[in-house]
């Protein structure tokens, strides 16, 4: 069983209705924030040993943090609850991640993985929120698409025959047309102040050196795909000049010039030359 899957099922509550989600908020809030020391113990017994037990201490102090991002995207109108336990799982996925030994703080490259989450979530279900809470806002959320005549914002020649159709304003054209095309808008909004700043504040105001998840990815792809090439090419040369090549850069200790020359019966400048035609051939595999 996976951490985030064992963790979600013995750790998390459902968070269903509006007193089960304030006693899970007072309760997240009541439990302790851990020292470094102990949040450094309880991580390198996790990545050595897969104990859930020190997973779940991870998590249990950090889910204020998740309720403290979550409600930022409240205003996009999708349960407050159901955010929250979105953001559960990616702080899950964190802590199965987390290498205590970058030295950083788990709150720091959580973020990350929290908000990736919540944004996916919201991705996938934005479209059918109840945007429309008028007679006039479903009017126009459920016949404004059809209304439209080109794609992108309205010209304000368009925005009153619109208004004029459906037998609405300008003013609630122009707000649901809003709803419809910036529902993104709010995506890494500032959090708010409360008790939790002082917390908190490392990740909401300062830059984190730890590379975000998607950007970890990328690099560790492009220094494959970079290897995949540089064996490709090594093996487009000749069984001397491969070794001088490896001798002299691949391995440790590297070899000078003078103690190759001496192996191959040949001078210093020769294994310069055929060194530095090696690496000409190897750059045109690259190119």
């Amino acid at each position: 069983m996976s951490t985030e899957l064992a963790l979600s099922r013995n750790t998390l509550p459902a968070l269903t209705g509006s007193s089960n989600l304030e006693a899970y908020i007072q309760a997240a809030r009541s439990i302790p924030v851990l020292t470094a020391e102990e949040e450094y113990a309880l991580a390198t017994d996790l990545q050595q040993t897969g104990n859930l037990e020190s997973a779940q201490k991870l998590v249990l102090p950090h889910l204020r943090f998740v309720i403290k991002i979550a409600n930022n995207y409240a205003g996009y109108g999708l349960p407050i609850a159901d955010l929250i336990q979105e953001g559960s799982i990616g702080l899950m996925k964190a802590v199965k991640r987390f290498d205590p030994e970058v030295g950083v703080r788990l709150v720091s490259f959580a973020v990350h993985w929290i908000k990736a989450e919540i944004h996916e979530y919201i991705l996938k279900n934005w479209r059918i929120v109840k945007v429309a809470t008028t007679k006039a806002q479903r009017k126009l959320f459920f016949k404004l698409r059809s209304q439209k005549k080109r794609l992108g914002w309205f010209k304000l020649e368009e925005i009153d025959e619109v208004a004029e159709t459906l037998g609405v304003t300008r003013e609630n054209v122009i707000e649901m047309e809003n709803r419809l095309n910036n529902y993104d808008l709010a995506f890494d909004a500032p959090a708010d102040e409360d008790e939790d700043s002082a917390y908190l504040a490392p990740s909401n105001s300062l830059s984190s050196n730890t590379p975000s998840p998607e950007l970890l990815l990328e690099k560790q792809d492009t220094s494959d795909n970079n290897m995949q090439m540089l064996s490709a090419a090594m093996g487009k040369l000749d069984d001397r000049s491969k070794t001088i090549v490896t001798r002299r850069w691949l391995t440790e200790p590297k070899s000078t010039l003078h103690e190759l020359a001496e192996e191959f019966g040949v001078s210093a400048e020769r294994i310069r030359q055929i060194e530095a035609n090696a690496f000409k051939s190897i750059k045109t595999s690259f190119a």
